[in-house]
């Protein structure tokens, strides 16, 4: 055997598993399928049966997609007992699905392909997060969901204002809601800045990014929440991707010219977090300001600026954190001086070419 994988695929109640053996030459053989319940019980089950099915001198892994929440007890159950975990995005996995024209779709039929996709193709090895960057994602979560019900509540209360003969009972009853959600968010920051402040490390290295105008400490610190310290990721193209700033184009001979957009499929909470950052940083930021400006003179499309302003912003954020520094002002008009003299060497040298 070359490699095994175990697919998964995971629901609320339970999940569905298939081990896929994949030989030297490259034939690939299924077991059945089993099903088992998404608690300790089931995943004890689970590594038993897989113990029994596998060959023990091969390369073994589990495969599974990132449904909501309901993969996460498995996933850490299984790393904790030492396997091999693969966490893919479901859009991966649904374009695996279509090269292959499936076009049945159950829970076996999910966890045999996810198993094939597991031996035929390499995958980044998942590992757990560190607990304060857990605790850390867990508060920022919850903080922007506290604010997108607040937002609900204020649309609701718009609504009604303007609504006729609307009962006096129902404006007090939504103003009381917001006040009180505004209560609950304000407690949720500081306790985000209080878990900060408990690593002297981690609060530096976010004091040094926060230099930049526009970010806070919210942001930052949800941002290395959301990615784990920026530990998986080796560029800024990884990163823009994971959050779904990756551009997508739509062209094909002269009949197809679609609009050139991000693809979104990726972490919601980070496109959330760089929202209001990046509205601030392109009026007070002057490379941004720049940018933003540069766009909307390209595309005459305002949003589209702002997206490119936001992913410009998250990656400056990996870089100092990858660098430990704070940020400089100067350092934008630094590169376009060295940039113009570089260029106007370059046009010396061709002019007056050095004899040989």
């Amino acid at each position: 055997m070359k490699k095994q994988c175990v697919g998964i695929d995971i629901s609320k109640a339970n999940f569905a598993a298939v081990l896929c053996s994949r030989s030297a030459t490259d034939d690939l053989s299924f077991s059945v399928s089993r099903k088992f319940d998404n608690d300790k019980k089931g995943f004890n089950q689970l590594t038993r049966w897989v113990a029994k099915e596998s060959d023990k001198a091969t390369t073994l892994v589990f495969l599974m997609e990132a449904t909501g929440v309901y993969h996460e007890n498995l996933t850490h159950h299984l790393n904790g007992v030492g396997k091999t975990v693969h966490l893919i995005l479901p859009n991966t996995s649904k374009n695996y699905f279509r090269s292959l024209n499936i076009k049945t779709k159950t829970d076996d039929v999910d966890a045999r392909i996810l198993a094939q996709f597991g031996v035929e193709r390499t995958h980044r090895e998942w590992q757990p997060p560190k607990k304060i960057f857990r605790e850390m994602r867990d508060l920022s979560r919850y903080r922007i969901q506290l604010q997108e019900q607040k937002t609900a509540l204020s649309n609701i209360a718009h609504s009604k204002e303007y609504s006729y003969e609307i009962s006096n009972d129902i404006m007090k009853s939504n103003k009381k809601l917001i006040k009180l959600l505004d209560k609950e968010v304000d407690a949720i920051k500081s306790k985000l800045e209080a878990l900060v402040d408990t690593d002297e490390n981690l609060a530096e290295r976010i004091r040094k990014i926060c230099t930049t105008k526009g970010l806070g400490i919210q942001t930052v610190a949800g941002l290395i929440a959301e990615t784990n310290g920026f530990e998986s990721f080796r560029n800024g193209k990884q990163l823009a991707s994971f959050a779904g700033y990756d551009i997508v184009h739509q062209e094909s001979g002269t009949s197809i010219k679609g609009k050139t957009r991000i693809s979104k499929k990726g972490n919601r909470y980070i496109r959330h977090l760089m929202h209001h950052p990046a509205m601030s940083a392109s009026k007070h930021v002057l490379e941004f300001k720049n940018l933003r400006d540069r766009v909307i003179k390209r595309t005459q499309i305002p949003m589209k600026a702002q997206c490119a302003v936001q992913r410009k912003l998250l990656l400056l954020v990996f870089t100092l954190w990858e660098n430990e520094t704070e940020y400089e002002s100067e350092y934008h008009l630094k590169k376009i001086a060295r940039a113009k003299a570089q260029a106007t060497q370059d046009k010396l040298t061709r002019s007056f070419p050095l004899e040989t």
